[in-house]
């Protein structure tokens, strides 16, 4: 991992606004008081979002997929789990102990989430549950079936249809709404990366970005207001809200869009105008949240992603601790760690999730 360091450094990860009590009182149209500062210890996670946060759910309803087979999964479980990965996943280094991390793990000492897919009875989710689905959109399926898309691999499984999801477990873990509440007030939301999807799609399929692509952002910003709005009005207390990764370092988009331009290039080799692009959805999505909470959250920038020809990444080639790009989509292990300990102990997260917790 050390030997590495040099090349995660330049990562910049994903941004993470979480919302604290404050922001749930006000939004519910309360005004109650924020949460003490000991609070309960978190006692469970909750995870929704696409194939950033998926341990396994797109992976239970198509079997046939290529991310069952070997390598992925190779790192840490040394076997595909339906992680679109070579090991885990931000999300497992929040709920495990992982290597020398310092994170929330040593505190909720929780087992890797449950996809919920998988899942059959209550006790498994007694300790929280995975929603995520690789593919995963904000707007519905139907929307893109409206915009004339090939929904060949678009999944049916919006944030919405997560979010009944999670409805369907919380009714199975309390008998009465006193303890749904209880749940809620105990629980970690991790309202996952979700959005990129919707543009990807489109991208993918030669839409236009000026008629098509850019003017998905407040719809897509939307959907995820209300979807956190759901969340709260159930009873959620605390809710991590990430934004989308820098999409001109992505591999595959580097691909795609390639320039003779110089000038079409950052200092990273990664293309100005898509996270130019990304940055705008962030920027909607800080508005949205801190019009909400009624307070500045702060933001925090980290460098960008390193050259684009140390990117390039194959699935299958030997050491991915040393590299960024699993399978030209998706990071590997490595780095999902680099940005879980930013998260957890900043300066990744506005505020970092430990700098709240106390037990």
């Amino acid at each position: 991992m050390m030997a590495a360091s040099s090349q995660l450094t330049r990562l910049l990860p994903l941004l993470l606004l979480v919302v604290w009590p404050h922001y749930a009182a006000v939004s519910a149209g309360r005004h109650d008081p924020p949460m003490p500062p000991c609070a309960p210890c978190f006692e469970r996670l909750f995870s929704l979002g696409d194939s950033v946060t998926d341990a396994g759910n797109l992976a239970s309803v198509a079997p046939n997929l290529s991310v069952l087979a070997f390598p992925y999964g190779e790192t840490f479980f040394h076997r595909p789990t339906g992680r679109f990965c070579d090991g885990r996943l931000i999300v497992d280094f929040i709920v495990r102990i992982g290597g020398s991390i310092h994170s929330m793990a040593e505190a909720l000492k929780l087992p890797f989430q449950t996809p919920f897919l998988a899942g059959k009875t209550a006790a498994d989710f007694r300790q929280g549950a995975n929603f995520a689905v690789s593919g995963a959109t904000a707007l519905s399926q139907q929307f893109f079936r409206d915009m004339g898309l090939d929904l060949t691999i678009l999944p049916p499984f919006s944030l919405d249809v997560q979010l009944e999801w999670f409805k369907q477990v919380r009714h199975l873990l309390g008998a009465t709404e006193q303890e749904r509440q209880d749940i809620m007030s105990r629980s970690l939301f991790l309202l996952g990366e979700i959005g990129i999807n919707d543009y990807n799609h489109p991208f993918f399929q030669n839409r236009s970005f000026v008629d098509e692509i850019r003017p998905l952002v407040p719809k897509v910003i939307k959907k995820i207001e209300n979807a956190t709005k759901v969340l709260i009005g159930l009873g959620a207390k605390t809710i991590v809200v990430p934004g989308t990764i820098p999409m001109g370092c992505i591999p595959r988009y580097l691909t795609l869009f390639q320039s003779a331009n110089p000038g079409d290039y950052d200092a990273a080799g990664c293309i100005r105008w898509l996270n130019d692009f990304a940055e705008e959805h962030n920027c909607a999505l800080r508005r949205m949240l801190e019009q909400g909470s009624g307070r500045t959250l702060r933001r925090r920038r980290a460098p960008q992603l390193g050259d684009s020809h140390r990117l390039q990444r194959h699935v299958g080639c030997p050491n991915p601790s040393r590299h960024i790009s699993w399978d030209g989509v998706h990071l590997t292990e490595a780095a999902y760690q680099f940005v879980a300990r930013g998260v957890l102990d900043g300066p990744y997260a506005a505020p970092p999730i430990l700098s709240k917790r106390r037990c």
